[in-house]
């Protein structure tokens, strides 16, 4: 593995984590399918493929985050997801943590470790 590909998968790993909080806030709010994530997703510059967006909502469904529902739209059979409590649960845990992390990374605060590093 180059330099360069190492870069781009940690942050493709950094960007994944913040798609799975957007898709528990969209999930939360009303039930999402994964095409309509897509173009959201798209619309604030994370161009997912089929690939790397299902098998993110089925883990996240797995894990019990998401319920899944089967529903028919157009005469075509898509799956909806809707936040569980423990998606409940985990999204109020990021909001709570997010805020000072994401501050301070973008404010370049001092970062301070717990040994005072």
């Amino acid at each position: 593995m180059t330099e360069a590909q190492g870069r781009d998968d940690i942050l493709r790993d950094f960007f994944l984590g913040f798609v799975r909080i957007h898709i528990l806030h969209h999930a939360g709010a009303a039930p999402v399918c994964g095409v309509d994530l897509m173009a959201e997703l798209r619309r604030h510059g994370y161009v997912l493929t089929p690939g790397t967006l299902y098998p993110l909502l089925h883990r996240l469904a797995a894990g019990g985050y998401l319920h899944p529902q089967d529903r028919r739209v157009a005469g075509r059979r898509r799956k909806y997801y809707s936040l569980t409590e423990d998606g409940v649960r985990i999204l109020e845990q990021a909001r709570r943590r997010l805020p000072e992390l994401v501050g301070e990374v973008l404010m370049g605060g001092t970062a301070r470790l717990p040994d005072g590093g």
